[in-house]
């Protein structure tokens, strides 16, 4: 069982910045977090969840962005892959949304599906305000 913990939300003004934080851990030893991939999704109201960024597990070199925020969201792990960091730049109103962290089960690469992930966080708030 792995538990994901969300934060850094908060309200943010047009153009401001934000670092959302995902901390990992898990019940069962034998589930290393750090070897999965872990992505980040958001979800404003009345909308689908979507994908924003993900990291691939091992080493994270395989980096993916949507195209909504590649160039002005950054994501990033440390700690063994077990802390995950998405640092939001140029924050527009229509990254308003919960943001969620999610870790797959058993892929080491991130994949943009939501079926992809098998754990979530409890989602952080982000509201950006003109």
């Amino acid at each position: 069982q792995v538990t994901l913990v969300e934060s850094g939300g908060g309200s943010v003004q047009v153009g401001g910045s934000l670092k959302l934080s995902c901390q990992a851990t898990h019940a069962n030893l034998n589930t290393d977090v750090g070897t999965k991939a872990m992505a980040w999704f958001r979800q404003a109201p009345g909308k689908a969840r979507e994908f924003v960024a993900g990291q691939s597990g091992m080493r994270g070199t395989i980096i993916k962005y949507a195209d909504s925020v590649n160039g002005r969201f950054t994501v990033s792990r440390i700690n063994a892959g077990y802390t995950m960091y998405l640092e939001m730049n140029d924050l527009k109103p229509e990254d308003a949304a919960v943001y969620y962290c999610a870790a797959a089960r058993l892929r080491s690469i991130a994949d943009m599906d939501t079926s992809s992930y098998f754990y979530w966080g409890q989602g952080t708030q982000v509201t950006v305000s003109s």
